[in-house]
This record gives C-alpha cells, sequence and structure tokens, in this order.
C-alpha cells in the first residue's frame, strides 16, 4: 500500500492497523470534526471501521466497480 500517513491526520500516523480502525473519522486526513459530526447525525458512523463496513458506503462502492 502507498505511503499510509498521506491518507491520516499527524496523529494517527504512527497507529497500527486495529487502531487505526477504531479511530474517529476525523483521523482521515480531509474529514474535519464537523464532517465527523455529519457522518454521526445521517449514518451514526463514529469510527473508521464503522465508515469503511456502512451498508451505503459498500453499495456505492460496488454500484462504482461495476460501472466500470
Amino acid at each position: 500500500m502507498a505511503d499510509l500517513a498521506k491518507f491520516l491526520d499527524k496523529a494517527y500516523e504512527d497507529k497500527d492497523f486495529q487502531e487505526l480502525a477504531a479511530a474517529p473519522v476525523s483521523a482521515l486526513q480531509g474529514v474535519s470534526d464537523s464532517d465527523a459530526a455529519a457522518l454521526k447525525s445521517a449514518f451514526g458512523i463514529d469510527t473508521i471501521r464503522e465508515l469503511a463496513t456502512n451498508k451505503y458506503v459498500l453499495w456505492a462502492q460496488a454500484i462504482n466497480v461495476l460501472a466500470k
């Protein structure tokens, strides 16, 4: 995988994958605290794991793959 640090907030660059999966979505580069609050409000998403396994995200990914 590419340099993972470029996808993360600086405070999370040294974390292992288990810690990252449990980290708040705001640990992702470009996701602000207000973005994280909106994800929580709209979809109940708190962590990177919850974002990655959200049914709407998975559906969107499937549609995108099939569209290619």
